[in-house]
């Protein structure tokens, strides 16, 4: 089965496209697209790979499913497309980028500027009817985005994963932590950061500590 997706990707995970659980999902997205209005649009499902090639790859943050009002999704979790107001968790991961490194909110959010430094920007379902939080969840995307992670931490050594919120921690399950550096704490939503359980995290100064030591370029947040 050949599915559109960034060359370096389609050779790690070649296996899992020829699984009958990603036939049956590829067939439902398929059926949703063509009878409802869904998100992102279908040629940036796979944008996340599409713009961090796995060779490249330093960094891995998870979300959970694609923003469900028109033209926010674009395949990357946490971002938007440019000109897009920002969400209330984005607002909340820019604060504290602002308050750890002492950089500017920027004017967009659309985060395509840290995919192309390796990070991975890797939602745990790739796509979501419009209106409709979390409608494609329980289809197969989590069994693959589980392959992902799994295919990570298996082939690749000293990749950072930003883990935020219960929902991101439970998807860590599959990463070697003796050979990656793993990063817990609260989800950016305002319900989680008002609680004390974002702010003051300092991942992305922590982030760039670690890939330094190891002899990478740090990201630029």
């Amino acid at each position: 089965m050949q599915v559109k997706i960034h060359e370096s990707w389609q050779n790690v995970l070649v296996e899992e496209f020829d699984k009958d659980y990603f036939r049956s999902l590829i067939s439902f997205v398929k059926n949703e697209y063509s009878s409802n209005k869904c998100f992102p649009k279908g040629s940036q499902i796979f944008s996340a790979f599409d713009h961090c090639p796995f060779d490249n790859l330093k960094v891995v943050i998870i979300g959970q499913d694609p923003y469900h009002g028109v033209g926010q999704a674009n395949g990357l979790c946490f971002s938007v497309n440019d000109g897009i107001s920002f969400p209330p968790s984005l607002i909340n991961i820019f604060k504290e980028i602002e308050a750890d490194l002492n950089i500017a909110i920027p004017l967009t959010g659309n985060l395509e500027r840290w995919a192309k430094q390796g990070v991975l920007l890797l939602n745990a379902t790739l796509t979501v009817r419009e209106g409709e939080a979390g409608s494609h969840q329980g289809k197969g995307w989590e069994q693959f985005t589980d392959a992902v992670i799994q295919k990570i931490s298996s082939e690749k050594e000293n990749v950072v994963f930003l883990l935020w919120g219960s929902f991101a921690k439970q998807k860590g399950s599959k990463i070697d932590r003796s050979k990656h550096f793993v990063l817990e704490t609260g989800h950016p939503s305002p319900l989680s950061a008002n609680r004390g359980l974002w702010f003051g995290n300092k991942h992305f100064s922590k982030t760039n500590e670690y890939l330094i030591q190891k002899n990478l370029k740090p990201i630029n947040w």
